[in-house]
C-alpha cells in the first residue's frame, strides 16, 4: 500500500479528501488539531494525529509515527490553511504571524520532517490560493492570507529545484473559491462555484499522477478570471 499524509483534516477539503484515499487503498496519516470529525471513520489503513502545526516542536512526532510505522511516505499534501479577513489598517503583526505559522512555516516544518522519507517518485503538494498569483484577482481584506500564499507558491518551486535531482516533485495547486467552513466564516453568505469534495477529488487525482508530468509548477484551479 502506498502512504499519504494530509494535514487540515477535521473540515472542508481535507476532511474530504480522506475517505477518498481510503477508498483507493492509501495508508492515510490525518493531521489536525481537531480530530473528532474523523473518529467514526472505520477504517485500518486511517491514523490520526492530533496536533497544532504551528507548534514547531510538535511536528517532530510526524516523523516519529512514519519512522515506527510506515518508513516511507508517497505523498505529503500540505492542506490546512488560516485566513484573516481584516482591513490592512486593523490587521496587527501578531495576524499576520499567526496566518504565517500555518500557510508557510508550518509548511516548511512539516515538508522538513517528512523528506528523509520521501523516496524516488513521491510528490508534495502545497494548496495555494488564486490569490497568491500574481496579476489574479485580488479581494480587500487578505493582505495576509494572499501574500502568505505567495510565499508557498515561491517556496514550492524552489523546493522543486532544490530536490529534483532526488526525483522528488513538488508541485503547489492555486485554488479559487471553494464551498468550505474557512470560506463561509470569512465571506458570509458567498456562494462558491465549486463544493470541497469536488475539488478533494481533483486533488486526489493531482497528487496521485500530477508528478508524471509536473514538477515546480503552479496550477491554478479556478473557474473565475482573471
Amino acid at each position: 500500500m502506498k502512504n499519504v499524509i494530509i494535514t487540515g483534516t477535521s473540515r472542508g477539503i481535507g476532511f474530504e479528501m480522506v475517505p477518498i484515499f481510503l477508498r483507493n487503498n492509501y495508508q492515510v496519516l490525518a493531521i489536525s488539531r481537531n480530530m473528532e470529525p474523523l473518529q467514526h471513520i472505520n477504517n485500518k489503513n486511517l491514523h490520526l494525529l492530533a496536533i497544532d502545526i504551528s507548534d514547531e516542536k510538535a511536528l517532530t512526532q510526524v516523523s516519529n509515527f512514519i519512522e515506527k510505522n510506515w518508513k516511507s511516505v508517497n505523498i505529503l499534501i500540505n492542506n490546512a490553511g488560516k485566513l484573516v479577513n481584516k482591513p490592512f489598517d486593523k490587521i496587527t503583526s501578531t495576524d499576520f504571524l499567526e496566518v504565517y505559522k500555518v500557510n508557510v512555516f508550518a509548511v516548511a516544518n512539516i515538508t522538513k520532517q517528512v523528506l528523509p522519507f520521501l523516496k524516488e517518485n513521491s510528490h508534495v503538494v502545497n494548496i495555494s490560493s488564486i490569490g497568491g498569483v500574481q496579476g489574479s484577482l485580488k479581494f480587500p481584506g487578505l493582505a495576509a492570507y494572499s501574500s502568505s500564499k505567495g510565499a508557498v507558491l515561491t517556496l514550492t518551486e524552489l523546493l522543486a529545484e532544490e530536490y529534483k535531482d532526488a526525483k522528488i516533485s513538488f508541485n503547489a495547486l492555486a485554488l479559487g473559491a471553494v464551498q468550505t467552513e474557512m470560506l463561509e466564516e470569512a465571506f458570509p453568505g458567498y456562494k462558491a462555484p465549486v463544493s470541497a469534495t469536488e475539488v478533494a477529488t481533483y486533488i486526489y487525482n493531482f497528487a496521485t499522477t500530477g508528478n508524471q508530468f509536473y514538477n515546480g509548477k503552479i496550477l491554478q484551479v479556478s473557474s473565475t478570471t482573471p
